[in-house]
């Protein structure tokens, strides 16, 4: 019986790491968002996500490789959910060669115990339609859905919206 790889180690990402952390979220988001749509500039732009909010990664802990990443807004201008009193989880990235080893929970987790410890009551996240699997995780960690806050933030695009009280 093959063993299981160690659980990835989250932390905040690195200056050094924010190229290939936009690469890893736009090809997360590859089977879901066009290429051609205006959205990748923003899945690429670690940069600002990490001046913005906290930009985490889940990287191996047996070489360092980075394996997803995720952003955890506290408030300013990446907030498109969160009310006062609410964090917001976004960008939830997978890399697709790293799915099924638990990086997604890892990262969630993380998220929701970093909100919990800046006192935040609640955590809210947009998701498409067709993320099937990460609505099965997020539902898996106690979200559910809030239709009350599905929005469409450009035409033609339908998000869900789920919460979580924390």
């Amino acid at each position: 019986m093959p063993s299981q790889p160690p659980p990835p180690l989250v932390r905040p990402a690195r200056p050094e790491e924010l190229p290939a952390v936009g690469q890893l979220t736009v090809a997360a988001y590859a089977a879901d968002i066009r290429p051609g749509s205006p959205y990748n500039a923003t899945l690429a732009d670690a940069a600002g996500r990490a001046a913005r909010a906290e930009l985490l990664v889940a990287v191996d802990p047996e070489g360092g490789a980075l394996l997803g990443t995720a952003t955890l807004v506290l408030g300013g201008p990446l907030a498109q959910l969160a009310g006062p009193g609410d964090a917001e989880l976004r960008m939830l990235a997978v890399d697709p060669g790293a799915r099924r080893r638990g990086v997604g929970e890892a990262l969630v987790r993380a998220t929701l115990a970093r909100a919990r410890a800046a006192g935040r009551g609640r955590v809210v996240l947009s998701t498409l339609p067709t993320m099937t699997a990460a609505h099965r995780l997020y539902e898996r960690l106690g979200f559910g859905r809030a239709p009350a806050l599905d929005h469409s933030p450009a035409a033609g695009v339908e998000l869900l919206a789920y919460a979580v009280e924390l």
